[in-house]
């Protein structure tokens, strides 16, 4: 993707625009903008809106953890004007002519970071953080510090960039967490009530995903992780059931698309090991520690704690945030 100016000073001339455009090598993308990325890529769309991929959309282009399908998420600076559909690049972006576009009008200091398609980490998540569910927030800071994209510094400037009644959503995030299953667990299961560990290490036994209330011990499959494992995932199976603890091993898929069946699993574990739900002040599902003792001690730093959930949703579309985002709302040309 470049723009025309760009083009220009490294030798291209109108004539070479035009035939390379005709011959199907170049596309426009919008006016001044020629790309030889599929039409229906996500960048393409947000240039043909006039902006650039934010959100949730910036996250899944930037080789994120993102569950299902998005709309798409573009951001444009306060004073953009002249916006096009994602899917016609002459059809103006009007109330009646938006399809599934989102638009946000950021500060101009926004556009001061990332790249010419695709804003910076932090903005992106931020608005992620205001905008998506709690798990596929978690999910993308998860991501974001998981693979050192996002240190400890830019998760705490993060941290304090977000509305007050939103500042737990990050806080839920570990960086310790492998891989987008292992993470839609742990947040769902924290949003039960459960008190869950990541990365839980027993006596000699290789470190297994998650250790939720003490009892079910958590070992989330991918194929194309675990595939060539077979034999060893077994063996350390009987190893952590020795114990006393309950091994739990749903696949990627079932935990995507069979959420209700793979916590029936974890309720029934946690019954069978005397663990009973205590509900607090707070909201949370607190479980006493099981009847039975675990025979081996468990060594793992637990995940640090967070305030009490929200009554209200906090994060709604097109709230304000410190970081100067404003709402989706679409303007007319000018």
């Amino acid at each position: 993707m470049a723009q025309k100016q760009q083009l220009v000073r490294r030798g291209a001339r109108d004539l070479d625009l035009t035939l390379a455009v005709r011959s199907g090598s170049v596309a426009r993308a919008r006016q001044g903008w020629y790309t030889t990325l599929p039409q229906g890529d996500p960048r393409v769309r947000a240039v043909r809106v006039g902006g650039r991929l934010t959100g949730i959309s910036a996250i899944r282009a930037m080789g994120g953890w993102v569950l299902g399908a998005h709309p798409l998420h573009v951001s444009v600076p306060a004073n953009a004007a002249r916006l096009r559909t994602e899917g016609n690049r002459f059809l103006r972006l009007t109330d009646v002519t938006r399809t599934s576009e989102i638009v946000h009008w950021d500060a101009f200091d926004v556009g001061e970071r990332g790249s010419a398609l695709i804003v910076g980490l932090s903005d992106a998540l931020l608005r992620v953080v205001l905008d998506e569910s709690v798990e596929t927030a978690v999910a993308a800071i998860d991501w974001a510090r998981r693979t050192g994209r996002l240190d400890d510094c830019d998760f705490e400037r993060l941290v304090i960039q977000l509305p007050i009644a939103r500042r737990w959503v990050a806080r839920m995030s570990d960086p310790r967490c492998d891989s987008l299953p292992e993470s839609l667990v742990r947040t769902r299961a924290r949003l039960a009530g459960h008190v869950v560990i990541s990365q839980v290490r027993v006596g000699d036994i290789d470190q297994f995903d998650l250790l939720i209330d003490g009892c079910a011990a958590i070992e989330v499959d991918g194929d194309q992780f675990h595939r060539h494992r077979f034999e060893h995932d077994r063996r350390k199976d009987i190893a952590i059931t020795r114990t006393g603890l309950h091994v739990i091993r749903p696949s990627a898929r079932m935990v995507f698309y069979e959420w209700d069946a793979v916590y029936a699993a974890i309720l029934s574990a946690l019954d069978a090991r005397g663990a009973r739900r205590n509900l607090g002040n707070s909201g949370l599902d607190g479980r006493a520690r099981p009847r039975r003792r675990v025979n081996s001690r468990v060594v793992a730093r637990p995940a640090p704690p967070f305030p009490e959930f929200p009554k209200g949703d906090g994060g709604a579309r097109g709230s304000q945030g410190r970081a100067g985002l404003r709402s989706d709302k679409i303007k007319p040309d000018r």
